[in-house]
């Protein structure tokens, strides 16, 4: 996710975000989004390290405030591609499942399912007690027209086409127009019964349905609402634990408890209050005064508040790197890209600029995410480290590639996000850049919201980008570079690579072992032989949290944090 899925998909206290689903948004990760799954920014309404183990019950006034580093870009689950939408839109919304602790998928809007012996058909049976806040019932006929609305053309929508295509029967024909939208594979059999129909055997499918892109939407409201749907408190409905009550742009947004949740006994907080706030050390002067309950650090505020106990990192599964738009001149070579992977420190950066616990990225799968079926070891570990700091090598691609292209000066822009980190992180990319001889960065600051606009144009040369995964696979991450992808905005195209991905999700769909070796062989291509990305990091996140907040769980796709348990206890 734009973590555009997600992606991210920047900062806050990792500056670009899954652009979705996530890839990769605000302090959310996402390209994304999750587009860069899901994500590009981590969302900064961090949490404590998850509900389970919590201690302690509800006391005092259940009210959590916190911030983010972004504006929300749109609440409209159709065209939401980044992380700091995909958190609210889990934070008011319920989808046929939800993530629980561990990443575990617990029942929402839907019962139970089952699956057919072909894997191609699941049906799945809604509880009856799930209501939208204006008190209309939550039906199956609402996923089917959401599920439509999403992959039709006229919509307009990234994730609907790049999620559901090659996945729910007919999506990628009516994406493209060839085929009316009442042919996609979703069925109302009745309002409580929803039959969903799959192209081929989706092995993460069931954790699709958790993701944001696939919630349900009220037909009736949205048309009411017309083009100002999702751009407004007043003209979202939720049907989640929680419900947007106020939202003033660029500044913050407030969610209340719904009290017409069908399990809101279960939620406790009755407030949470988000403030957009850009710099680290504004959010640590609201922190350390009681203003807010939580705070991302980076940099000199780690080493500063180092020994709190209320300072705590946590590993994500979400990646940052450099993209490469191969439609310019320059980056349409190789070596200038080999050149730009190998000159970058990613030791110092890690250490040093964003000093949180971040890891140096080698590669496009991150490190803990994915695991080789038989063997159990770590795809990282198997595929090892694809780049290298290196300025010698570095060197030695720059100057082949500038005999190539027959220049002996260029000159590329940067573009990067507006928040603190961001320009902090941006300044240090480009003196790393600046190595190569005769080169020089221009740095494009620009706001989050833009900054996906212009990635979805191709308005860029090098850009700070991320994502976040929309699903537990490396399909996630390395299906987003296929030629013509929904969220490949480098211009990269290769058929080799294009027939691995296309070999792993189909001939090799039901065949785990083989289809974990060849994303295997997939991401060698994508990152050691094509250079098509300059992995940055894997992010952490390094944060204070009062001891007060409690249940808060941390997911690794979809929304990057879960409040439905959270609560207060100030006793």
């Amino acid at each position: 996710m734009r973590k555009t899925n997600w992606l991210l998909l920047g900062l806050a206290l990792v500056l670009s975000m899954f652009l979705v689903a996530c890839s990769g948004g605000g302090d959310n990760n996402a390209d994304g989004g999750n587009s860069e799954g899901n994500t590009e920014e981590k969302n900064e309404s961090e949490g404590n390290e998850g509900s389970e183990g919590a201690e302690g019950e509800p006391s005092g006034e259940q009210v959590l405030n916190i911030t983010d580093s972004a504006e929300i870009p749109t609440m409209d689950p159709s065209m939401a591609t980044d992380a700091v939408a995909f958190q609210w839109l889990g934070s008011t919304m319920d989808g046929l499942y939800r993530l629980g602790e561990n990443a575990k998928l617990e029942p929402a809007i839907a019962k139970s399912h089952e699956q057919s012996e072909d894997a191609l058909t699941w049906t799945f049976k809604l509880r009856e007690d799930a209501t939208w806040e204006n008190g209309d019932p939550v039906t199956a006929h609402d996923f089917v027209y959401a599920w439509q609305r999403a992959v039709n053309p006229d919509t307009g929508s990234e994730y609907g086409p790049y999620m559901m295509n090659g996945v729910i029967k007919n999506a990628e024909a009516i994406s493209k127009g060839e085929m009316p939208v009442d042919k996609l594979g979703v069925t109302a059999e009745d309002d409580y019964t929803l039959k969903v129909e799959l192209e081929k055997p989706i092995p993460y499918f069931l954790s699709l349905t958790a993701f944001g892109t696939f919630l349900p939407l009220n037909q009736d409201f949205v048309e009411k609402q017309g083009d100002k749907f999702a751009l407004e408190a007043d003209t979202i409905l939720a049907n989640g634990p929680f419900k947007m009550t106020e939202w003033k742009h660029e500044e913050g947004w407030t969610l209340e408890k719904n009290k017409d949740y069908w399990d809101a006994e279960n939620v406790n907080l009755e407030k949470i209050n988000v403030k957009v706030v850009k710099e680290t050390s504004t959010r640590v002067n609201l922190y350390d005064s009681g203003e807010i309950d939580a705070a991302a650090l980076s940099g000199e505020f780690v080493q500063q508040k180092a020994g709190s106990e209320e300072l705590k990192t946590e590993e994500e599964p979400v990646l940052f790197y450099l993209k490469m738009n191969q439609q310019h001149e320059v980056l349409g070579n190789v070596n200038a890209r080999k050149a730009i992977q190998s000159v970058i420190n990613r030791e110092d950066l890690v250490n040093v600029i964003l000093a949180n616990g971040s890891l140096p990225a080698v590669g496009d799968i991150p490190q803990n995410f994915a695991k080789h079926p038989e063997s159990g070891k770590d795809f990282r570990e198997i595929n090892g480290p694809l780049v290298e700091h290196n300025v010698e090598k570095a060197q030695e691609h720059w100057k082949k590639a500038l005999e190539e292209l027959g220049k002996d000066k260029v000159e590329l822009e940067l573009l990067g996000g507006d928040s603190e980190v961001a320009k902090e992180m941006d300044a240090y990319l480009k003196n790393q850049l600046e190595q190569l001889e005769g080169l020089t960065v221009n740095v494009k600051p620009v706001p989050f919201k833009e900054r996906l606009r212009l990635d979805t144009e191709m308005e860029y040369e090098l850009q700070n980008s991320g994502w976040g995964p929309d699903y537990i696979d490396p399909n996630t991450f390395l299906n987003m570079w296929v030629t013509d992808g929904g969220n490949n905005k480098t211009g990269y195209s290769n058929e080799e690579y294009d027939a691995l991905i296309e070999k792993a999700n189909n001939e090799l769909a039901l065949e785990p072992v083989k289809r974990f070796e060849t994303f295997l062989e997939a991401e060698k291509m994508l990152i050691k032989e094509d250079a098509v990305l300059a992995p940055l990091y894997q992010r952490a996140v390094a944060k204070l949290w009062k001891p007060y907040v409690k249940g808060v769980i941390t997911n690794p796709m979809g929304p990057d944090y879960t409040y439905k348990y959270a609560y207060i206890d100030k006793e």
